[in-house]
């Protein structure tokens, strides 16, 4: 396949400024029910939209989420020639174009997952850079295993005024084994490996169901990948990939946080989507935190009457319980009878939810990475701030239990994350509104 002439001097638009400073504003009390369906999972959606750079032909998504990360992924690749057509959650992208494989610091400090355009680049433009990420040095959250990786199927890689610049006459097969399980860094690898001249083994890949998404959607469109969903993944390179269609998975977390809401309020509400084992390891806690899970081919209902028994639970890569959930389920905790013991292992910046919760009147002490979450018999509203995306969706949990009216600031977290969330709680029984 031969390189893709770069225009790298090209003037290109700029990233649309942030949205205002939305406040969600929340009445506890309600116990929820109802039906909610589960869109599509943004960490699914986000890697399959780079792929749509491997290939000059279009590919065609469905069940593609609303979220503010997507939209800032699609602005990110139009300003690398990427067109794009929307319907609705239907999207086609097309890079038959792609004449600028940039990402700049404008938008990559908005989405760490900015840097899963490295690798598609670099396989099918044969260069690339990309900022790295806002507050992240090389080290800090793996981008060095993407680094790594790379450079070891033969990419000439230099770290310069804050970008990864990155070469390659064309990448070749390697066997690279990972020092830590990284989703994007598996992710970027398998995309890269797709296009690489030989067999590429990763080791000690990550497991997660979105990463046997995007492996679907690749093979879709030529890749041969086997292996996806262990911690051994074979990908065979071939020449180039073609167009093809693709439904996003439903997103896991989204309904992991609307099954903790449920539990929380008592309520009993079903989640309308395929989830197959993704949210195994959320059920069990669940269900040990004293709440029904039913678990049916196209849905799954959650449903609390008795009591909130304490749990304990400790993050770690899939099939294991997910960081993602690790702060939804502390704010079922800050409710329950007796003492939990949370542990988080993935990220060492993950517990700044504690404080909001404490606000609320949770009895809450974090000792090293460990909370020790005593729970109470109520919570009290007060005015909270959201720290980040996962942090936002614990306090609305908490806020619905609260007494009285929570206030929550900085909800532009919550917008990248979670669709019209205010909606779809309102349709369960909530009293959320959104103000300026």
């Amino acid at each position: 396949m031969d390189a893709i002439e770069l225009d790298f001097a090209a003037p290109r638009a700029r990233a649309e400024p942030q949205a205002a400073m939305d406040k969600l504003v929340i009445a506890g009390g309600p116990r929820l029910a109802g039906s909610v369906p589960v869109s599509g999972a943004k960490n699914a959606a986000l890697p399959i939209l780079c792929a749509s750079l491997l290939t000059a032909e279009p590919l065609r998504l469905a069940n593609v989420p609303q979220l503010n990360d997507v939209r800032t992924m699609r602005t990110l690749l139009a300003q690398m020639g990427v067109a794009h057509e929307e319907d609705g959650r239907r999207l086609a992208l097309s890079a038959a174009h792609l004449d600028w494989p940039l990402a700049p610091y404008e938008l990559v400090k908005t989405m760490r997952a900015s840097i899963l355009v490295l690798g598609p680049l670099l396989a099918r433009c044969r260069e690339a850079r990309v900022s790295l990420p806002g507050g992240c040095a090389i080290g800090l959250r793996p981008v060095d295993q993407h680094v790594k990786g790379l450079a070891a199927m033969g990419a000439e890689i230099d770290l310069e005024h804050g970008y990864i610049a990155a070469r390659t006459r064309r990448l070749t097969g390697t066997r690279f084994v990972f020092d830590l399980v990284t989703v994007t860094g598996t992710e970027n690898l398998m995309m890269a490996a797709t296009l690489a001249e030989g067999q590429t083994v990763l080791e000690n890949a990550a497991r997660e169901p979105e990463v046997v998404d995007l492996a679907r959607c690749l093979v879709a469109m030529g890749a041969r990948i086997a292996g996806a969903g262990t911690d051994r993944i074979v990908i065979d390179g071939v020449d180039a990939l073609h167009g093809a269609a693709h439904a996003i998975m439903p997103d896991r977390i989204e309904a992991g946080t609307f099954a903790a809401a449920a539990a929380a309020t008592g309520g009993d509400v079903t989640l309308e989507g395929r989830l197959g084992g993704a949210l195994d390891a959320v059920v069990e806690k669940l269900r040990e935190a004293g709440a029904t899970v039913d678990v049916g081919d196209g849905a799954t209902r959650v449903r609390r009457d008795g009591p909130i028994a304490a749990f304990s639970l400790r993050t770690a890569p899939f099939p294991g319980f997910p960081t993602d959930m690790q702060a939804q389920m502390m704010a079922l905790a800050a409710v329950a009878d007796g003492t939990s013991v949370i542990t988080e292992t993935i990220f060492e910046n993950r517990m700044m939810h504690v404080q909001e919760l404490r606000r609320l009147g949770a009895d809450i002490e974090v000792e090293g990475n460990a909370a020790i979450v005593r729970g109470v018999p109520r919570l009290a509203g007060a005015t909270v701030m959201a720290t980040d995306l996962r942090a936002s969706a614990c306090l609305v949990i908490a806020g619905l239990v609260a007494e009285g009216e929570t206030t929550i600031d900085r909800i532009y977290h919550l917008d990248r994350g979670y669709e019209r969330i205010e909606e779809k709680l309102g349709a369960l029984g909530a009293r959320i509104r959104r103000v300026k």
